[in-house]
């Protein structure tokens, strides 16, 4: 058991206040239902609004958090999703920080993620997305001595029964275009560490395109190899969403427009 004591800065209800604090959102909700929170002594059990000055204690069980908040207001956040963790489901990013996701990292992708905090926000993102004004680069380190350089063009089909999806070189049924920018950083002869930046953003593309080329992603168990994982000595695949700039966004997050975030990855060659 943890104990967290604060005297509060600003009004704010309880559970807004405490996820300032780094709690997530089931966590803040589990210590109100055992009314382990205390505001100046008294024991509450709901979410009240708490005035600026209060005393707040609270005793708290939290597993640690696969993700660290990079940015947040009171529309958005922007975290650091480690691997292992999906951003939707029970006890993924979403639920934990009571917020709406508005776009996708597969559960061993690492990286930047947006989540909208209100409904006008993650409105305002969907449409950012669709219209392809936010841009989304990736680092991925991949198997063998990549030329990757430029704009790839090919097209994608998806078996949601298996969730997998395939890559040709035409337009064949049930396709789609997709589009991927990538440039190869350096290599050392044995693998290669590429930046992917997404033209368009479709399930799986950078991981079943890069593979598609001949150089799967190191530790990808559905598009790679498994004698390469076993050769790199890793299971999860070491793609990695390092940049993300707003454009273009409506109100209400017209605010953020040219705002930029970046984080390393993990992973270096």
């Amino acid at each position: 058991m943890e104990k967290l004591s604060f005297k509060n800065e600003v009004d704010g209800f309880i559970i807004d206040l405490l996820q300032d604090k780094g709690l997530s959102y089931n966590v803040c909700q589990k210590a109100l239902r055992k009314q382990d929170i205390k505001v100046n002594g008294k024991r509450i059990k709901e979410n009240i609004k708490i005035d600026k000055g209060a005393l707040v204690e609270v005793y708290y069980q939290q597993s640690p958090l696969k993700f660290d908040i990079v940015y947040q207001d009171d529309n958005i956040f922007v975290v650091n999703k480690h691997s292992g963790i999906e951003v939707e489901g029970k006890d993924g990013v979403a639920q934990s920080l009571n917020a709406i996701a508005v776009h996708r990292l597969d559960r061993n992708t690492t990286g930047l993620l947006l989540l909208a905090r209100n409904k006008a926000s993650a409105n305002a993102l969907l449409q950012a997305f669709k219209d392809r004004t936010i841009t989304k680069k990736y680092l991925a380190l991949v198997v063998g001595k990549s030329n990757l350089n430029g704009e790839y063009l090919a097209y994608l089909t998806k078996d949601s029964k298996k969730s997998l999806v395939k890559i040709y070189d035409k337009n064949v049924k049930d396709s789609v275009k997709i589009t991927t920018i990538f440039e190869t950083i350096k290599s050392d002869g044995e693998k290669s560490l590429v930046e992917c930046t997404l033209v368009t953003g479709k399930t799986h593309q950078l991981r079943a395109h890069l593979a598609y080329l001949g150089y799967p992603i190191i530790g990808d168990g559905k598009y790679g190899k498994n004698s390469d994982n076993k050769h790199f000595k890793t299971a999860k695949q070491q793609l990695h969403c390092y940049y993300l700039k707003l454009n273009k966004l409506s109100s209400p997050l017209d605010y953020l427009n040219g705002k930029e975030f970046k984080c390393e990855a993990r992973f270096t060659l």
